[in-house]
């Protein structure tokens, strides 16, 4: 565990890299939620939408002002993920309100995880600032609260979210991989050489694969 690193100048490079991929999935999640709010059914549906990408926002200023005290630019920092996420976003559009709830559900609470577990391997500043940018428990429950609603409302959603929400679990956890691997700095984080870090990337997957199975099954969905 890398919580005081022995080469600092490297630790900040791979810790520049996690910052950097935070801030453009947070940016990203502002513009998704946005997006996602033209598809609500209701006012109401689509200020809570409106509430949500605020919040994704202030995180996103919450990494931007980590990464300016750290004399790093944000935008050079987020440039090398942009392709990989918005190609994420492109192969999964919503098709309407009910996919889009379920996606910014998933990807939510995944990264939380995902966020949680990178969590364990940075400085103690480092573990406070995932820990404000991972804090959704409200839209969490919010988004939970909607899909239990929808698909009461509409049992013949069931199959077709499940599907949904197993894509979407399928991409989140390769575009993870394909990031923490390609971008190194998990294993540059936790000190351990390429074998252990490929193996530390397949651990978390397998974690963030079981806790989205729990959550679904919570949803009355199969894993």
């Amino acid at each position: 565990m890398s919580a005081t690193p022995d080469d600092p100048a490297l630790y900040n490079s791979f810790l520049a890299d996690l910052l950097g991929v935070m801030a453009y999935g947070e940016l990203s999640a502002f513009e998704r939620l946005s997006s996602s709010a033209g598809y609500s059914p209701t006012l109401h549906d689509r200020a809570v939408l409106g509430r949500m990408a605020v919040a994704e926002f202030q995180h996103y200023e919450l990494i931007r002002a980590r990464l300016e005290d750290m004399g790093l630019d944000t935008e050079a920092a987020m440039l090398p993920f942009q392709p990989s996420v918005d190609h994420f976003h492109e192969l999964t559009r919503p098709a309407d309100w009910y996919e889009a709830l379920m996606k910014a559900y998933v990807i939510d609470t995944v990264s939380a995880d995902f966020y949680g577990a990178v969590g364990m391997y940075v400085d103690a500043g480092t573990r406070e600032l995932i820990g404000q940018v991972r804090s959704t428990g409200e839209s969490t429950d919010v988004l939970q609260e909607r899909l239990k609603a929808a698909l009461a409302d509409d049992p013949r959603l069931a199959s077709r979210l499940a599907l949904w929400a197993r894509r979407l679990l399928g991409e989140v956890l390769n575009h993870a991989q394909r990031v923490s691997l390609e971008h190194a700095f998990l294993g540059g984080l936790s000190g351990l050489d390429d074998a252990e870090a490929k193996a530390l990337v397949g651990g978390l997957t397998a974690e963030l694969a079981a806790n989205h199975a729990r959550r679904m099954a919570g949803l009355g969905l199969p894993g």
